[in-house]
């Protein structure tokens, strides 16, 4: 894989930080390694590190296939599910992000 999605995620980071100082937003994306795994890269924009964040990753009936939780990196990767399927990223009230599968390249 390519250091490009991590440099994305520090510019999404940064440039999140510079609009909203003081705020401790959720940031979250996933990758598709094209190995039939993907990555997911979480943080919040203060720089604060993800880890511990719970994760799932649920089917197109709202079922839970893959529970987990963000590593000591600030990432949580996964074996691709068959079909359509939902990546939750949970830090808590206020502090979610749901990305579809079709989101993610």
């Amino acid at each position: 894989m390519t250091p490009f999605p991590k440099t994305l995620l520090a510019l999404v980071a940064a440039l999140s930080w510079a609009t909203a100082a003081a705020a401790h937003t959720p940031l979250c994306a996933c990758y598709d390694n094209g190995d039939g795994t993907v990555l997911c890269e979480g943080g919040f924009s203060d720089g604060s590190s993800a880890s511990g964040v719970a994760m799932k990753v649920m089917g197109a009936d709202d079922a839970v296939l893959i529970e987990g939780e963000m590593g000591a990196s600030s990432e949580f990767t996964f074996d691709k599910p068959e079909g359509a399927f939902t990546v939750l990223f949970d830090a808590g009230e206020g502090h979610k992000i749901t990305i579809p599968s079709d989101e993610i390249y």
